[in-house]
């Protein structure tokens, strides 16, 4: 069979395999394969925090904590600190927990017979709504409902212009829980395609040079393999990036709901 024939051939089942599959119970009620690797990340999420924060020393040496810590500090600081300011200090424990949580569900993803939980779109609206709750409530316990509802509206503005703002601003915020849910899903969704079609490519090509298509076929499967490899390192800064991404934008979204501006 031609090479790019049996790529077509395979694109579908390739397509399929992302989707949500039982495996356990039914569409009634039952778990999908990225509500248990959800549970897993979460799972390790946690082992990986507690058992950092039983080795945590004054003068750090080991390195697994150094790295834990080191991804702490930088939630704190680049995230919390200059994104919300006066008062941050008390939503890094949030931040820290999507952060980490986030990213170790990307990196679980890219190990081969694994599934992100980042990868289905109703895990990520789970985390887009419960930072979307997480930032109004605490805009209404900082300014008050009315104070909060006000402040969509900024002072001094036209009698005329309040209303027109006041719903554009409302809408605005609104729609920040579906960017955060269809920015992460979309990122990942499309990065492990991306891997899978390179995957794809490099073994459907090998294995037509195996079958004696020729030393061409040969070289344009190893050229996909470099290629997958390259792809595979830049969805390792992709997974990174979105979870920094996604815990960046919530930390902004909290300084907006509580500041005095």
């Amino acid at each position: 069979m031609n090479p790019l024939d049996q790529l077509a051939a395979e694109v579908p089942h390739l397509q399929h395999s992302f989707d949500p599959v039982f495996v356990f119970g039914s569409g009634s009620f039952g778990m999908t394969q990225y509500v248990l690797w959800m549970i897993i990340c979460f799972v390790i999420t946690l082992i990986v925090v507690l058992t950092a924060g039983k080795r945590l020393t004054l003068i750090p040496t080991n390195k697994f904590t150094n790295m834990v810590e080191y991804g702490y500090e930088f939630v704190k600081k680049d995230m919390g600190e200059s994104a919300i300011g006066h008062g941050y200090k008390k939503h890094i424990p949030f931040l820290a927990t999507l952060f980490f949580f986030i990213l170790i569900s990307n990196f679980v993803g890219l190990i081969p017979g694994c599934k992100t939980p980042t990868g289905s779109i109703s895990i990520t609206w789970a985390l887009a709504a419960i930072s979307f709750v997480y930032f109004i409530f605490y805009g209404i316990k900082v300014k008050g409902l009315g104070g909060y509802l006000k402040s969509f509206a900024p002072s001094g503005l036209p009698v005329v212009m309040v209303p027109i703002v006041w719903f554009l601003e409302l809408f605005s915020t609104v729609l920040r829980v579906l960017t955060l849910a269809v920015r992460l899903y979309g990122n990942m969704f499309a990065g492990h395609m991306v891997l899978g079609i390179f995957a794809l490519l490099t073994s459907v090509f090998i294995g037509s040079a195996i079958q004696g298509a020729g030393v061409a076929v040969g070289s344009i499967s190893i050229a996909w393999m470099l290629f997958l490899f390259a792809m595979y390192a830049l969805e390792v800064l992709v997974a990174f990036l979105q979870a920094y991404v996604f815990t960046i934008l919530s930390a902004v979204y909290i300084g907006l709901a509580t500041s005095d501006h």
